[in-house]
This record gives structure tokens, C-alpha cells and sequence, in this order.
């Protein structure tokens, strides 16, 4: 690292000798560009990442103004994608970095996930989140899923919550944790297409994807010294806390769902 880098980081010391060497190294996946994705490339860039693997299929829209971060009335006129966007949101914060961006679900690139260190699933829906998080534990990936909802309670104000999740390979993963159940599953595939808006504000989401790149900074340079397995984070939006779930007490020590020796590309055989 010459001079000019050492200078530029000098504020983000603390995390340790070689922690720019680490941060500069490592390949991040993030899956969905809109809200909180967004939020997590810009501040991935500004702490030094250079190596990014970037999946979302839309393009940017009015309604994305109020949250996704680079995003200007010009590429709602132009239909920018969102994944361009968040490209020219970090070479413009770091110019030698390396963005890979796919206009595209990630399940039609899969081989590009493997080649990621961390991976931030920024999708909505349970399904969704369960696939992504099943090809994370097969390449023994660390997962930080973000998301957040507002729900209109029949009486009182809309109340918003959210989540952090740290889906560690071998470690309880979001079934274990009672996040991902086969309830929530069926009742998403019973509404499937009739979803209507998904509420999200700006603020809710930098407070979730602040949390979760908190965290992959950890994962990246052990700075707290206190790696651990599944972290699970609660957001109440209405009392302005972000704080370990309750359910994480009781979450198995290692997941019975995706063991370890199941990892690998999956292999077919004729019957």
C-alpha cells in the first residue's frame, strides 16, 4: 500500500495493519440494487472495496427517488438500470474498482456467486431469500440478508421492521432462526402477482444496510475480535432500535438444515 493509500484510510486504521490489504481483496456479491443494496454498494466503495459482482433485472423508476441511493430524474427518464447506476456509483467513489453487473436474476448466472467472499441478499420475498441463501451455504458463503416492510396496523400508525441477518455456513440459518418457514412460503406463493407496492423509505434502509456492512467489515478483518456464527438483528423502526432478536436465544448451535458436507455444485445422476 503506498503513501496516497495509507493516507486515504488513515481515519479506518483502527481496523487492523492489513485490513485495507483484506478489504481490497475481497469479492462481494450483491443481490438487488434498489433500497438497501444501494446503500451498501456506496458504502462498501467509500471504505475501499474493489471487487464487486452486482445482480438486479429493473430499471430505475419515480417511485425509487425516495430510496435508492445515485439515482437522479435522468435515469428515470433514461430507464437506467439499477445495476448501472450502482456501477457508476462506485467507480465514481473508486475508480480501479472491478464491477461486474448483471442486468439479470442471479439464478441465470450462478458460477458468478461462486467467485464472491460475502454475499448481501438484498431480494424480497421469503422464496426469494431462501434460494438465494440455499446457493450461499452449497459455495460456503457468508449471506447478510437485509430487508425491511411497513405493515398498517387496524388501529394505530404504520409500523416499520426489519432485519440483518448473518447466515453463516454451518452455523442456524434463517429456517433454524423461525425467519424462513414453510407458513410464510405458502401464504407468498398464494399471493403471488397480487403483492401490490412494497413500502421502503430511505432512512430505514441506510439504518439496515449500515448494520450489514458493519458486519462484513468484521468478517473481513476480525478488527472487534469477536467473529461469531448467526447474527440476527431486529429493527423497530418506530422506536428507533436495531437489536438482537429475541429467537436467536433459541436457535440451534448448528444448522440440521444445510450441512457442511452437502456443499459443492449439486450432481445429478440418471435413475
Amino acid at each position: 500500500m503506498n503513501a496516497d493509500q495509507t493516507d486515504a484510510f488513515s481515519r479506518q486504521s483502527f481496523l487492523g495493519p492489513r485490513s485495507q490489504e483484506f478489504i481490497e481483496r475481497c469479492v462481494v456479491g450483491i443481490v438487488g440494487l434498489g433500497g438497501g443494496g444501494s446503500h451498501i454498494a456506496q458504502q462498501l466503495a467509500h471504505l475501499g472495496f474493489l471487487n464487486y459482482v452486482l445482480f438486479d433485472r429493473d430499471v430505475m423508476e419515480e417511485s425509487n427517488l425516495n430510496r435508492l441511493i445515485g439515482g437522479t430524474m435522468a435515469d428515470v427518464e433514461a430507464g437506467t438500470p439499477k445495476v448501472e447506476i450502482a456501477r457508476r456509483t462506485i467507480l465514481g467513489i473508486r475508480p480501479k474498482a472491478d464491477v461486474r453487473t448483471h442486468q439479470d436474476v442471479w439464478q441465470n448466472q450462478p458460477d458468478e456467486l461462486k467467485a464472491c467472499d460475502i454475499l448481501f441478499g438484498c431480494v424480497d420475498g421469503f422464496d426469494q431469500r431462501r434460494q438465494l441463501e440455499g446457493a450461499a451455504r452449497r459455495y460456503l458463503i457468508p449471506l447478510l440478508d437485509v430487508g425491511m416492510d411497513v405493515y398498517q396496523a387496524e388501529d394505530g400508525p404504520p409500523s416499520i421492521s426489519g432485519q440483518v441477518i448473518l447466515s453463516m455456513p454451518g452455523h442456524a440459518c434463517m429456517t433454524c432462526l423461525g425467519f424462513l418457514d414453510e407458513k410464510n412460503l405458502e401464504r407468498e406463493a398464494a399471493a403471488y402477482g397480487a403483492a401490490g407496492t412494497h413500502p421502503q423509505v430511505v432512512w430505514s434502509n441506510g439504518i439496515l444496510a449500515s448494520a450489514a456492512v458493519g458486519l462484513a467489515v468484521d468478517l473481513v478483518t476480525d478488527w472487534s475480535r469477536s467473529l461469531r456464527g448467526t447474527v440476527y438483528l431486529s429493527y423497530r423502526g418506530n422506536l428507533g432500535t436495531l437489536q438482537p432478536d429475541a429467537l436467536l436465544r433459541f436457535a440451534p448451535p448448528r444448522c440440521e438444515h444445510f450441512k457442511v458436507g452437502d456443499a459443492g455444485p449439486p450432481v445429478f445422476r440418471s435413475l
